[in-house]
């Protein structure tokens, strides 16, 4: 099967980010572009946040590819949230239903909008594994280029299922939290444990977590949400190879496991 992948790569996710606050956003997402950042994630549920990354892009809006989402459990909701997309970004790179939301109802329109040039490729996405079985299923039906899944060392249940499905789909794998919202960085390992990844380019914690889900040849992006210039530069470099092997990805996973 035709492969739809876009990775490995660093994106940049914006949920509890920047709503409404655009000199801010234009400050995270300047930096990111600047570090070779390319994909930016938002949603309607997101607050202002797609308001803000539209004015972020001002005069940047070809570097990048704009992931949305339509959040909504009506066709005519949906219609409206992408209109408001395609004024604020002339186009819609990847429009991914949001957490499954009427998830039939609104692939049948967006189909036609894919066909007509409006939006690109179509996902779905889920943050909780008592929805996964309903992903498989969608992802089943050969309609969506895309799938967006949480994926850190604390959370692995995309393994049993979805990334082997969409590895055999060949569709393309986003990672939501692969920070843990946050979780995973309450109590970062110091340098000295850190020593055996510095031959991979990781020299922060964060970059190990994010290197770590890279490394899964399944995945394309990872999308972690910063609110920091410094964090999204730096999390850029994640984005490069070498990649971890066996070795380093459990490595990975016992300082998780101990932060």
């Amino acid at each position: 099967m035709e492969s739809r992948r876009l990775g490995p790569v660093v994106g940049l996710g914006t949920w509890d980010t920047f709503d409404r606050e655009v000199p801010l956003a234009r400050e995270v997402v300047g930096a990111a572009l600047d570090a070779g950042v390319r994909l930016l994630d938002t949603s309607p549920m997101y607050r202002g946040a797609e308001a803000s990354l539209a004015a972020a892009l001002q005069g940047r809006r070809d570097e990048a590819l704009v992931a949305t989402k339509v959040w909504a459990q009506t066709v005519e909701e949906g219609r409206n949230q992408l209109e408001a997309q395609l004024r604020w970004y002339g186009h819609v790179d990847i429009e991914q239903i949001h957490n499954l939301a009427a998830w039939r109802e609104q692939l049948a329109w967006l189909e036609v909008e894919r066909e007509a040039g409006r939006v690109g490729r179509l996902g779905v996405t889920h943050y909780s594994s008592g929805a996964f079985t309903e992903v498989a299923r969608a992802l089943r039906t050969g309609r969506f280029e895309t799938v967006q899944l949480p994926y850190n060392p604390a959370e692995r249940e995309c393994e049993r299922e979805l990334l082997p499905l969409a590895a055999e789909l060949g569709l393309a794998v986003i990672v939501m939290r692969p920070l843990g919202k946050g979780s995973l960085l309450r109590r970062p390992p110091g340098p000295r444990e850190l020593e055996p990844l510095t031959g991979f380019g990781v020299e922060t914690w964060p970059q190990a977590l994010l290197k770590w889900a890279l490394s899964d040849p399944r995945v394309d992006a990872v999308i972690p949400a910063t609110s920091r210039a410094d964090r999204a530069r730096s999390n850029a470099l994640a984005g490069s190879p070498p990649w971890l092997g066996p070795e380093e990805r459990r490595l990975v996973e016992r300082l998780a496991a101990a932060s």
